[in-house]
């Protein structure tokens, strides 16, 4: 009798056959599952930040995929077929599997495969033939490389080459490899302009204040740290993600505090008297002649507010926290939004309406410059500082198309407790729009982001939607389901 060797196995595809073990999957699977409908595939296309990347993509793929009989697909970071590409013969055979748009290729779905393997693994993976868990796709073989975001440092798809097993060559993998790679560098490319942008509007108020801070971005990405204070080397690196009024470990191992800088952060140190990330107390005169006395002659103090969501609006004047009544809070939006000034017919009536007059106006102007000092100017009347506003950074989002940047940013409606006329109408055009690109263009992530704040809690379209997009087994399903139940059974 002769005995046989066991064939040696790969060691990836052996990790990889022990998860697939461990999530259940059948190899009698016949095909891959389908996930998204026509509409939901859409929206998810226009969500995703390969998208505007995809005609580089194909180019660079469609003549090896035409001439060598190949498939190219790209996939979300769920394994979720976005897009495909190849001759009609290979895809009628690919549609027997479910290797086309719409349908989920993780590893927990399907097993082991080019797809799966390489979001589980982190790395560019080939599976040929044999190797694969499921029976059926054992006269394929495929090679995938995963796609890593530069700015969050997740992976946000997997770019694949599949063929039938007598077709791919194991070189493949280099193919995917260097496609992922150039995807990475274009999505490198786009947030360097945005660092730049944000750069040139912040950091001179960073560079001024005498107890400066470290400007971050939202994913925890150092922007910039001013020379003499903090190393070079600090750029580039990353902190925790910030949350505003949060305590931050900076690289030296001090503590500092986050503030909002619409999108970024300025993480500001501990001193040594006061509060962590809080300057020293004043030695006189107002917060406002006291932010002037520190900055530079050409640069004025930097005015940041917080005024969406439920809690108490919140105001920094060049870092130091001035928390405004809520008629201050309306003036400062209505100044903030008309930055090159108001009357007082004007601003009165985007205080009052149609029965304001500026007699009602003069005092509470008064009162703020005593909080506020000259920044705020009259004739007419305006903020004579740079601002940085949640509200207005949502909407300058909102008018680039950002869905995940502006749903993540709008924690609420805008001064929920205001009834002036001026911030009434922002507000609801606010909630419209973010509602709406979160709806059409936003993704699971974002749609769950939205679906978090206030009139997200209760918004069953959305919620329908949450139910469609999340892929089966993600933990939010519950919560989503829970909470549909109780819209539909009419509880609040």
């Amino acid at each position: 009798m002769v005995v046989r060797k066991p064939v040696a196995v790969r060691p990836p595809i052996a990790e990889s056959w022990r998860r697939s073990r461990d999530a259940g999957v059948d190899a009698a699977v016949q095909a891959a599952p389908l996930v998204f409908d026509r509409d939901v595939l859409a929206d998810a296309r226009g969500a995703h930040p390969l998208e505007r990347h995809l005609p580089m993509l194909e180019g660079l793929l469609r003549r090896v995929a035409d001439e060598t009989e190949h498939l190219m697909v790209i996939t979300d970071a769920a394994g979720h077929v976005l897009w495909r590409q190849g001759p009609p013969a290979v895809r009628r055979d690919a549609d027997a599997i479910g290797l086309t748009e719409g349908f989920r290729w993780s590893e927990d779905a399907v097993g082991t495969n080019g797809i799966g393997t390489a979001l589980a693994s982190g790395r560019p993976e080939y599976v040929y033939a044999s190797e694969h868990v499921a029976h059926v796709l054992h006269r394929w073989s495929c090679a995938g490389a995963p796609i890593t975001d530069p700015d969050s440092g997740r992976v946000v798809g997997c770019i694949d080459v599949s063929a039938t097993a007598r077709a791919l060559h194991p070189a493949a993998v280099a193919l995917v490899a260097a496609a992922a790679r150039l995807a990475e560098s274009r999505l490198e490319n786009e947030m360097r302009q945005r660092d730049e942008r944000l750069r040139e509007r912040l950091l001179p108020h960073v560079r001024g204040a005498r107890d400066a801070g470290v400007l971050v971005t939202a994913t925890g990405r150092i922007l910039a740290a001013p020379a003499g204070r903090y190393p070079e080397s600090w750029r580039g690196r990353r902190v925790g993600v910030p949350e505003p009024g949060k305590a931050l470990t900076l690289p030296d191992g001090r503590t500092a505090v986050a503030e909002p800088l619409g999108e970024a952060f300025l993480l500001r140190p501990s001193v040594e008297h006061g509060r962590p990330g809080t300057r020293p107390p004043s030695l006189g005169g107002s917060p406002a002649g006291d932010a002037a006395a520190r900055i530079p002659a050409g640069e004025g103090p930097l005015l940041t507010l917080s005024f969406l969501g439920e809690g108490r609006p919140q105001a920094h004047l060049d870092g130091r926290p001035v928390p405004p009544a809520l008629r201050h809070a309306e003036i400062l939006a209505a100044l903030a939004l008309h930055p090159r000034g108001l009357t007082g017919d004007g601003l009165a009536l985007c205080l009052y309406g149609e029965g304001g007059s500026p007699a009602s106006v003069r005092p509470e102007i008064h009162r703020l410059r005593q909080q506020f000092g000259g920044i705020v100017r009259a004739r007419p009347y305006r903020l004579g500082c740079a601002v940085e506003a949640d509200f207005l950074t949502v909407r300058r989002m909102l008018d680039e198309g950002d869905a995940a940047g502006a749903v993540r940013l709008y924690t609420g409606e805008l001064l929920p407790r205001s009834d002036a006329p001026a911030v009434r109408a922002e507000r609801d055009e606010l909630a419209v729009r973010v509602r709406r690109l979160a709806l059409d263009r936003g993704g699971a992530d974002a749609l769950w982001t939205y679906a978090q704040t206030e009139p997200g809690r209760a918004d069953l379209e959305v919620l329908e939607r949450l139910r469609d997009v999340l892929p089966p087994g993600d933990p939010r399903l519950a919560a989503v389901a829970s909470r549909r139940e109780r819209l539909l059974a009419g509880e609040a």
